[in-house]
């Protein structure tokens, strides 16, 4: 289903987001969400095409002086429409399971061909799934993993080129959670042992060392810490050239991160652009003269900002001292405030008209205390029934979302150009009992 909407969005250069008032009502581009909500209900998440292109645009400018091939990190947001819009522009894909290698498939298979495929578990079918289509490279977390590589390899008749991922131990300033450079952490393999390793692999005829990986975490607003593990990285690939392998690719992975606070609605306080040629210039300094293909494995810088959580307003509730917003979106749609103590920003789908303000808790209608999107958050005041909009939710919502006190799922919508069409239809109780047996 799809429905014309008004044209001519402001310039994205003047905003970091697609979400804007025209007369006092909130859009994303040319779509007027007061009237999406109105026929596709709440929650419901929403999403600018034109956004999420322009994201990887500014990627494929910054990284052109040198060859690269963008992989988008299909846990940041893996809607299948949403996967075809950048496959059909030249991404690949970064994967971490066989589901999102079955998504890679359905939304484009040619770039299947564009696929790097991480995580610390890959079990037997996915590493066979992942053989059978012949990916470009699979990265490589443990000795136990290429060992289980080798020996499906050979027993599929494939070659797998392989890039060990790296642990340069280098601390990045981010969330404990999506922090993965240090030797602590479950990721990678300790940079003072991969040499040791890529010597051994070497010895199957069924194992291509093809690259070396890197990913120090995610949510990382500083670049100096991509510039120091490159760094480390390209003085392996040094060590391993010296050592007769041959090393095509070297993987940056991803975890630039975006600014979630109000500072983000002007341009000069977030400069998207900007922050993308820092990042650019970090990886550049970090790989020196290295001449390997790169691969960069952003998500969240690219699709994060252009998507949003639309949720109407239940209850509006006094307890003692403390106000609670009750909105019919909860900790099920979107976990992220729940589950790292995420900030996202919440405006009213109605410009407000004056200065009063409320302070509120945001929560949700799940039975959990921790069913929260803010916390004593100054907003407009907002009555039952009004409709509010959780901004830079595009990634780790949708993604992230459960069926946890038997909610269905919210539905999604891609604004294109002048076009919305519904690219996830809403569950339906049927949906959420259909697998179960009685």
């Amino acid at each position: 289903m799809s429905k014309k909407i008004a044209p001519t969005p402001p310039p994205i250069e003047a905003n970091p987001r697609p979400f804007a008032y025209r007369n006092r009502l909130l859009h994303c581009d040319g779509a007027d969400l007061a009237a999406l909500a109105a026929e596709h209900g709440t929650p419901l998440y929403v999403y600018s095409a034109r956004q999420i292109s322009h994201r990887l645009q500014l990627f494929k400018d910054a990284f052109a002086p040198r060859p690269h091939t963008i992989c988008y990190a299909v846990k940041a947001n893996s809607s299948l429409a949403i996967l075809r819009l950048l496959a059909k522009q030249g991404a690949g894909f970064d994967i971490v399971s066989g589901g999102e290698l079955e998504r890679v498939r359905k939304a484009h298979k040619p770039a299947l061909k564009k696929v790097v495929f991480s995580g610390v578990g890959k079990q037997t079918w996915e590493i066979d799934a992942a053989l059978e289509a012949d990916i470009l490279l699979f990265n490589v977390e443990s000795e136990a993993e290429l060992h289980l590589l080798a020996a499906r390899a050979e027993a599929l008749g494939k070659v797998a080129r392989f890039a060990l991922r790296v642990n340069p131990d280098v601390f990045a300033e981010t969330h404990p959670y999506i922090s993965t450079g240090l030797n602590e952490h479950k990721f990678g393999i300790d940079i003072k042992a991969a040499r040791a390793i890529y010597r051994k692999a070497a010895k199957s005829r069924w194992l291509d060392p093809a690259g070396v990986s890197v990913h120090i975490g995610s949510q990382i607003r500083k670049v100096d810490p991509f510039a120091a593990a490159l760094t480390r990285v390209t003085s392996l690939i040094a060590d391993l050239r010296r050592d007769g392998h041959n090393i095509r690719y070297v993987d940056a992975g991803g975890g630039l991160g975006i600014d979630y606070g109000p500072r983000a609605s002007t341009s000069a306080a977030f400069d998207p652009a900007k922050q993308v040629a820092k990042y650019a210039a970090a990886l550049t300094k970090g790989l020196g003269t290295e001449p390997a293909h790169l691969l960069l494995e952003p998500g969240r810088f690219i699709i994060a900002q252009a998507g949003a959580l639309l949720t109407r307003v239940l209850y509006v509730k006094k307890n003692g001292t403390k106000t609670f917003v009750i909105t019919d979106a909860g900790m099920n749609d979107l976990i992220r405030p729940a589950l790292y103590h995420a900030h996202h920003e919440i405006i009213p789908i109605k410009q407000p008209a004056g200065k009063s303000t409320l302070t509120a808790d945001i929560v949700g209608p799940v039975c959990e205390s921790g069913d929260f999107f803010a916390r004593d958050r100054i907003l407009p005041p907002v009555k039952p029934n009004d409709l509010i909009l959780l901004l830079d939710a595009g990634a780790y919502g949708m993604s992230q979302t459960s069926n946890y006190n038997s909610r269905p799922r919210p539905a999604e919508l891609l604004i294109e150009g002048d076009i919305t069409r519904i690219i996830r239809r809403r569950e339906t109780m049927r949906d959420l009992l259909a697998p179960e047996i009685l």
